[in-house]
């Protein structure tokens, strides 16, 4: 049914917007040639507003509207794929700007537009299930006295989560909130994440996503399969329980009461309870491609509405797509349409929702205005100099699928990157590798290298040892091979070189010898990320000992080989993952500002050590050729408290940080002369008796494949 708009609307935002008679909608093409709003009711039944052109802004104002009002696009104009042109007035499509969407999509053979001239093909076929539409919200929210944390970068932490695979198993949460916002926000949870010392929660992907066609149970888990970019996932939100069929399937149950639009203050709940206890909010987001897929994928969103203009199309073949990130199409960030549309997101994120930094995932597609990656792009100056965006944290995954594709070292210098350096050489370094020694000090002091010539610090380099993509923490130090089959792919996707050791045995075992190495392993690990030089990120999880039971690409694995189990979590690892950030929140010597220089502190008031010094076993400073020797598995670093103090009440003490990987124990001799007269260990991943204390000049033996930090309690000795 078609009705009569009462004017034609106005531009001043794009998407839906409340008025006090009604709202107003406005949508982005340049190659329509007609558009229709397309109001929802219960039934499914549409009434449909033309909506006016003004140079390619489509829109019109609809008295009456309200919150909770469904709505989606059909969008007229030429079909012709082999100019780029996708229009199919059958399709019911998704609004770009919506803030929420109700229900999940069903899949079916009216997804999809093959060949409009052929009345045979299904795409001419009308979208009859309108379960996965556009919601109208009302975004007003009383945050009361909420404020960002705004923790420093050298001060951050960073936990990265997923929402439902967190909170799934956890036996404190009530089971209706479960997997969803609430459940994250709920009090156990939170002191979870304070008593392991976290500043931030990386989200992975909480922007609408759509699950892939449906095939044997499995799913898109991990939401990489964005189609709405101002909505929060509708799945995780306690408040759209019971509305979307089951995942394994895509068709189910649902109940029709009022559409959902309850994500958007559930989600704000959960950010301002994090907030509130001093913890930021940064989110996965994944602007370089879309759940549309390729030529052949479902007419959802984009495609539909201006098709050249979201996407980067193949020249003189725009059938086909542009594929940089192995998803099977690339957003074209050099287009204005899609320029706006991610700089409006990342505000919205910001200003509506208080989210506090953003992960870009394969962040090079985003400075690929063409097929080239330009760091000085449009989009990365605009995200620069934005007001809006300023303070807020920026981080690359930096590397994706294109030409050029690994650029490690070289954004911009207000943003951060994953160091996957980092996570290569210390995995190497602890399962044995030789030869690794002098790459492994170059990125547990900050990878001056990579950052400190285009004037970063060392927190530029997210520093981890496992991520959402790969092995958990415990499956690295059980597993020398992925075990993948549950994927259905025959075991072909996933990583294969994985830097991983099994400490003898594949998976798992009760052999006692075993199960200590892997738990010293499992320290050593740890301890080399969150004391290294730089930002620390640890994946969910791995404090409490989750395995995947090797699989490795667990991105369709929506069941408990994902989930947190939380009934069988490790107390001894979470208090030692506890110590441990404790003593790196403590001690400002392990989250400096600036890089070493390796010059002495403070030689005019007598202090002629230097910031950092790296020791052989027999506490000699390391030479320059001694680097160089392959045989070398355990060194040792000094590290000077007074160089860094930068507060009165901030501690000074001095530390020896020792890293033995090799099988046998070797003893080292605590350092002399000018250095501090006595040291006490205060951590280590070697679970038997160690020193109280060790005076200068002394030996100690560190046991084979164990870590010691050890923290003055003397002034240094006299020469």
């Amino acid at each position: 049914m078609e009705a009569l708009a009462e004017a034609p609307g106005h531009a001043a935002a794009l998407g839906a917007t409340l008025t006090e008679s009604g709202a107003d909608f406005a949508l982005l093409s340049t190659t329509a040639d007609a558009v229709d709003l397309c109001l929802l009711d219960e039934s499914g039944a549409e009434t449909r507003y033309p909506m006016s052109a003004d140079r390619g802004l489509w829109t019109v104002r609809v008295p009456g509207v309200r919150a909770g009002q469904r709505y989606g696009y059909r969008v007229d104009g030429p079909w012709d794929p082999n100019r780029g042109l996708r229009h199919n007035p059958h399709k019911l499509l998704l609004d770009p700007y919506a803030k929420a969407i109700d229900g999940r999509l069903r899949w079916g053979p009216e997804m999809y537009a093959f060949d409009l001239t052929d009345p045979s093909k299904p795409d001419r076929a009308d979208n009859r299930d309108k379960t996965f539409v556009s919601v109208v919200v009302d975004t007003a929210y009383d945050w009361g006295k909420e404020t960002r944390p705004r923790t420093p970068f050298n001060r951050t932490v960073i936990y990265e989560a997923h929402v439902k695979g967190l909170t799934k198993l956890h036996p404190d949460v009530p089971v209706q909130h479960r997997g969803t916002y609430a459940g994250l926000a709920h009090p156990s949870v939170v002191a979870h994440l304070k008593r392991i010392g976290v500043t931030a929660v990386e989200l992975l992907p909480v922007q609408q996503f759509v699950n892939d066609e449906p095939r044997d149970g499995r799913s898109n888990y991990w939401g990489y399969n964005p189609i709405a970019y101002f909505a929060p996932h509708n799945a995780y939100a306690a408040a759209c329980a019971g509305r979307d069929p089951s995942p394994a399937t895509g068709r189910g149950p649902e109940r029709r009461a009022a559409p959902c639009g309850g994500q958007v203050a559930e989600f704000k709940d959960m950010v301002k309870t994090l907030h509130e206890a001093g913890i930021e909010v940064f989110l996965d987001v994944v602007y370089n491609h879309s759940g549309e897929g390729g030529a052949d994928g479902p007419n959802l969103c984009f495609r539909g509405i201006d098709n050249a203009a979201y996407y980067h199309l193949v020249p003189g073949d725009e059938a086909n797509y542009e594929d940089y990130t192995g998803t099977h199409n690339t957003l074209n960030v050099g287009s204005p349409t899609v320029l706006r549309m991610v700089m409006d997101s990342l505000r919205y994120w910001v200003q509506e929702m208080h989210v506090d930094g953003f992960r870009f995932d394969l962040a090079p597609a985003l400075a690929r205005a063409s097929e080239r990656v330009d760091m000085l792009s449009t989009l990365l100056e605009l995200m620069d100099s934005d007001p809006v965006l300023e303070g807020i944290k920026l981080i690359a995954e930096p590397w994706d699928l294109g030409p050029d594709g690994y650029q490690l070292g070289n954004f911009p210098p207000r943003w951060v990157e994953w160091n996957g350096r980092f996570r290569d050489v210390v995995r190497d370094f602890w399962r044995g590798k030789p030869g690794v020694v002098a790459e492994l000090a170059k990125r547990l002091t900050g990878s001056a290298d990579l950052y400190q010539d285009d004037g970063r610090q060392p927190s530029a380099s997210v520093n981890f040892v496992t991520a959402h993509d790969g092995f958990t923490l415990r499956d690295l130090v059980s597993y020398n091979s992925k075990h993948n089959a549950a994927n259905g792919q025959g075991d072909s996707d996933g990583e294969s070189d994985n830097h991983s050791w099994n400490c003898g045995i594949e998976g798992p075992t009760q052999d006692p010898e075993i199960t200590a190495l892997r738990a010293r392993q499992t320290r050593n690990l740890m301890i080399s990320c969150v004391l290294a030089q730089g930002v620390p990120m640890l994946r969910h999880g791995d404090e409490l000992g989750h395995t995947q039971e090797g699989n490795n690409n667990a991105y369709c694995q929506d069941n408990p080989i994902s989930w947190i189990d939380w009934a069988s979590a490790d107390e001894d690892l979470i208090a030692f993952t506890s110590k441990l950030v404790r003593l790196r929140h403590d001690y400002p010597v392990f989250r400096r500002r600036t890089f070493f220089d390796g010059r002495p502190v403070a030689p005019a008031e007598g202090i002629r050590l230097p910031d950092i010094l790296w020791l052989n076993a027999d506490g000699t400073p390391r030479t320059e050729n001694e680097w160089g020797e392959s045989w070398s598995k355990s060194l040792a670093c000094y590290l000077s408290g007074k160089a860094v103090r930068t507060r009165p009440n901030e501690p000074e003490n001095d530390f020896l940080v020792v890293l033995n990987a090799s099988s046998r124990s070797v003893l080292h001799r605590a350092p002399n002369e000018y250095f501090p007269a006595e040291w006490e260990v205060v951590l280590t991943s070697w679970d038997g008796p160690v020193p109280t204390r060790i005076l200068a000049g002394s030996s100690y033996s560190v046991p084979g494949r164990t870590a010691w930090v050890l923290r003055s309690i003397a002034e240094p000795a006299t020469s």
